[in-house]
């Protein structure tokens, strides 16, 4: 159920405390558990071949998405990524084909996150591998606080089945994270712990 504003937890310092959890994870078990988490979210999505699956490209200590787009890959997915359009509007995907250079493009505040050129098709992805900043077994996200994400699920949904997938280090979870009535909630979360699955609320 989501909580009124007045009793909404503090999501800037659950957000930080997460973000300080991942940060002082050592260099070495981040590699190695970028790895194991990607054989828990291929074991959780199963059949991919001819799917559209947007990834992303990790910026500063979010975990490593090579490795899960090696076995998307491999196992027959398209792979897509995010791109940001501009402050308050939902983003596009368009398909990162093999060999294909990534160029910097406009992120949230001044960050600037690879994607695909404007030269690659837009398309609508059947799945979504979602970023996260922390998470609960819910299935309710902290984000960066821009929202993209949320005003992109909500869009696509409207429209067909999305499985939204979060992807994360397990040391990311957090007891509750407080739910409003915009934020969209994920279908299952993969990590290096394992799958979260998501069962519906009353």
């Amino acid at each position: 159920m989501a909580h009124s504003p007045d009793t909404l937890p503090d999501k800037a310092g659950l957000r930080s405390l997460a973000l300080a959890r991942r940060a002082g994870m050592d260099p070495q078990l981040r590699a190695v558990a970028s790895e194991v988490a990607a054989g828990h979210a291929m074991d959780w999505l199963g059949d991919v071949a001819g799917e559209i699956v947007s990834v992303f490209s990790p910026i500063g200590h979010e975990i490593a998405t090579e490795p899960l787009i090696r076995r998307l890959r491999a196992a027959g997915a398209q792979i897509a990524l995010p791109v940001v359009l501009a402050p308050g509007k939902p983003l596009i995907f368009r398909l990162w084909e093999p060999g294909v250079e990534l160029v910097a493009t406009a992120g949230p505040g001044r960050m600037r996150i690879p994607a695909p050129p404007e030269s690659a098709p837009a398309v609508a992805p059947d799945v979504l591998i979602v970023p996260l900043a922390g998470f609960d077994s819910r299935g309710h996200r902290l984000g960066y606080g821009a929202g993209f994400y949320d005003r992109t699920l909500a869009l696509l949904r409207r429209a067909k089945r999305i499985e939204a997938v979060g992807y994360a280090f397990a040391v990311q979870q957090l007891p509750q994270v407080p739910a409003e009535a915009h934020d969209e909630r994920l279908d299952a979360i993969a990590t290096d712990a394992g799958i979260i699955r998501v069962v519906a609320e009353d």
